[in-house]
């Protein structure tokens, strides 16, 4: 069982759209992190490279699958149109 440092929102991480992770400053000095690909699957676990604190990312899981949804999509869509 972990046990947490604190519960975050993710909107109170930095989201570093390059990267693709998001950031949450570590009273060590360094920063929790935690990818968009572990939120997509589910992961709720930020932890700190530099130290061994973990924290809780409080978010909503459907969030993120509706995104992928919605690339699919449009993504169909653009083959529809190619064909016609």
């Amino acid at each position: 069982m972990t046990v947490y440092h604190d519960e975050i929102e993710i909107e109170d991480f930095e989201y570093d759209e390059d990267d693709e992770i998001y950031y949450y400053p570590c009273p060590c000095g360094d920063r929790f992190q935690i990818t968009k690909a572990e939120l997509k699957e589910g992961e709720e676990e930020a932890t700190c490279p530099s130290c061994s604190l973990v924290v809780r990312v409080i978010y909503n899981p459907e969030d993120f699958l509706d995104e992928d949804k919605d690339k699919q999509k449009d993504t169909e869509k653009k083959k529809k149109l190619a064909v016609n």
